[in-house]
Parts: structure tokens; C-alpha cells; sequence
């Protein structure tokens, strides 16, 4: 029975990158879309809390 070995790596690049999808120009950060998104989520909560509570 043969036995091969792996081939031997190299240390460095593999010549993969991680890139980061490009954001086209005006459009918002991540930060701020996830910062909207709570924003929306505690006037929705606010909202149904009304609804249930007093009428207004």
C-alpha cells in the first residue's frame, strides 16, 4: 500500500480575500440600518402599548 503524504503547505496567503460587499454611495451603514431597526422595533412596542392602555 502506497502512502502519499499531503503536499506541503506554506505559510501566507492563499491568495483568498475576505472582502466586504461593496456599499453603493449614499446608502447607510450597518450601524445605522441596525440603529433604525431598534428605533422601529420600541416605537412599534410604544404603539401596541397604547393601543391596549388608554385610549388616546
Amino acid at each position: 500500500m502506497d502512502h502519499h503524504p499531503l503536499p506541503r503547505r506554506t505559510p501566507g496567503s492563499s491568495g483568498r480575500r475576505l472582502t466586504v460587499p461593496e456599499v453603493p454611495p449614499g446608502a447607510p451603514s450597518r450601524a445605522l440600518r441596525k440603529r433604525a431597526a431598534d428605533g422601529w422595533e420600541r416605537f412599534m412596542r410604544r404603539a401596541d402599548f397604547r393601543a391596549e392602555g388608554s385610549p388616546e
